[in-house]
């Protein structure tokens, strides 16, 4: 992916993710953060969105990341985009690399979830706001070769 579109919110936090070897301050400091690299299923723009992720405690080739869109009613852009392309890239630190992506459902969605909302209470509050309108997905990023 060449030509990166960076929403306008966005620009600051990925300037800083990549000055400071993936690392930001403000609500993400001291959680991990990658930047997520994906291609706009209409557009075919190439589209960059900082995310906070979860390791899998398990597999350190997988890491989770949340499509909480800061708690607003319909899912982010980029969500639709990886589920339906099946994978993307991402950045974590100073590597990038491709992934498989894979939306996990059920209770291993609802443990994975849990264990972000520990780490980041603001998962929290999102998860009440969205109650009866829509369940935030958990997606499954899988470094592949």
């Amino acid at each position: 992916m060449t030509d990166e579109r960076i929403s306008e919110r966005n620009q600051p936090i990925v300037a800083e993710f990549r000055a400071n070897d993936g690392r930001v301050g403000g609500p993400f400091e001291g959680h991990p953060m990658l930047l997520l690299h994906n291609r706009g299923r209409r557009s075919g723009a190439d589209n960059v969105n900082p995310l906070a992720y979860l390791p899998d405690p398990d597999d350190p080739a997988t890491v989770y990341v949340f499509a909480s869109a800061g708690g607003r009613p319909k899912h982010p852009q980029w969500y639709f985009n990886v589920i339906a392309a099946g994978a993307a890239e991402a950045e974590i630190g100073t590597d990038r690399f491709p992934v498989t992506v894979e939306e996990i459902t059920g209770a291993d969605r609802d443990r994975f979830y849990a264990l972000q909302a520990e780490e980041m209470p603001a998962f929290v509050e999102y998860e009440h706001k969205l109650e009866g309108v829509r369940t935030i997905p958990v997606v499954a990023l899988r470094r592949s070769s």
